[in-house]
């Protein structure tokens, strides 16, 4: 099934969201590690922005996890 954009990045954004909680970062630490704004972090994992590639490398790469460990999900 072709997910719709908007339903794409909501799921990006939660896997983030899930991975970081699971880490045990609170965003403001996630963001600064990852060198990006708490701000812009937050609407990421919010689905309110669709990020670059090259932010979902830079967050996997903090978040030590694979790239495409951000583009698995439960549902």
């Amino acid at each position: 099934m072709k997910l719709k954009k908007e339903e794409l990045v909501s799921r990006v954004g939660s896997k983030i969201r899930e991975i970081r909680k699971e880490k045990g970062l609170t965003i403001e630490k996630l963001a600064l590690e990852a060198e990006i704004e708490s701000k812009q972090l937050r609407r990421i994992e919010l689905g309110q922005i669709n990020t670059s590639v090259y932010q979902i490398y830079n967050l996997s790469h903090t978040l030590d996890v694979k790239m495409h460990d951000i583009f698995i999900f439960n549902h």
